[in-house]
């Protein structure tokens, strides 16, 4: 048994992986801030393992109060999912992404260095490869991005890969996420964003509870089979799976490595939607609406190194999110709210 410091740990993700992580026999510590969370989300985590999590309510950007938790615990690995992750949002405010995604991502070395804790997984992103020059993506495929939330990834993998050349102790994943989806299958735990959602799946859930009036389709003249987005969709659990897969190749001393987290499977955004109104079981409306800026065609990840280095594969299918997703939704139509 480990014991494995979550920041952002009631996230959405986060709180998939906490529950793998205990699943496992890991002990688990959360640092989050509830800026984008819920308490209740640890609460419900909680309930599904019936295991209690140690939790520090702050901000990983203030040093004095997130170098308690080294001070106060013994760990043996970091899982850092928390930043901020709205890309729209990042073209707005975009200092606030640099000074928070930045910050703590600095903290957490310094303090990570300061108390000897040498395994780091770090939440990245397939944004860091910007338009790809073909598909499937390759983790050696060239970097670029085009918004500040995918800039400030590759700023913080860049950081990583530095940090790792001088500290050849340190043990560290890059993690590279495609388009998590999806639920736990109890429908306790889910994605339940701030206001109105800016991710496809959660965007349509509420149009099919009602909260939303119907679903905008950006764009329908890309170079694909019906004019839609393609992209790499995965179940929040594989997910969460490959973050444990993830874990037990940095106890081995691996130094730095790269994976993506993939099914290695396109979806257009119309097959979600049918997927979906297969799982709700009516139709769900919906209009086309201008291309967005910076959208890109289709992306979706060669799983092939994740599966040969660490044993992830993805197991759950376009129906099985689509399943979960609204399973989660039609419990909790407000989210976690009362």
């Amino acid at each position: 048994m480990k014991k494995i410091l979550v920041t952002g740990g009631a996230g959405y993700i986060g709180s998939h992986t906490v529950l793998a992580l205990l699943e496992k026999g890991h002990e688990v510590i959360i640092v989050d801030n509830f800026s984008n969370s819920n308490p209740e989300s640890i609460r419900r985590v909680e309930k599904i393992s019936g295991k209690k999590v140690k939790l520090y309510t702050c901000d990983c950007c203030n040093l004095d109060e997130f170098a308690t938790v080294f001070k106060e615990n013994k760990l043996d690995a970091v899982i850092h999912f928390a930043g901020l992750k709205a890309v729209g949002e990042s073209v707005s405010i975009p200092l606030k992404y640099y000074q928070n995604n930045l910050i703590s991502t600095l903290n957490l070395l310094e303090l990570m260095k300061q108390y000897h804790v040498y395994n780091l997984a770090f939440s990245s992103s397939a944004t860091v490869y910007g338009e790809p020059k073909s598909v499937p993506i390759f983790e050696d495929f060239d970097l670029h991005v085009s918004n500040p939330y995918g800039r400030t990834k590759l700023m913080i993998e860049d950081i990583l890969r530095d940090f790792s050349k001088v500290n050849p102790q340190f043990n560290i994943a890059l993690l590279r996420y495609f388009n998590p989806i999806g639920a736990h299958a109890s429908g306790l735990i889910g994605e339940d964003p701030n206001g109105i959602p800016n991710n496809l799946v959660p965007y349509i859930t509420q149009v099919a509870v009602g909260k939303l009036k119907e679903l905008g389709v950006f764009g329908n003249d890309y170079p694909t089979p019906d004019g839609t987005c393609i992209r790499d969709y995965i179940h929040v659990c594989d997910l969460a799976e490959g973050h444990v897969c993830a874990l037990d190749k940095l106890f081995t001393n691996c130094g730095l490595v790269t994976y993506n987290l993939g099914t290695g499977n396109g979806y257009s955004v119309l097959e979600v939607l049918r997927a979906m109104e297969k799982a709700v079981g009516k139709p769900i409306p919906y209009a086309f609406k201008p291309r967005r800026e910076g959208d890109i065609p289709a992306c979706f990840a060669s799983p092939e190194k994740a599966y040969k280095e660490i044993g992830f594969k993805a197991k759950y299918s376009i129906d099985d999110m689509a399943r979960d997703a609204w399973n989660w939704q039609k419990n909790n139509p407000q989210g976690y709210a009362k």
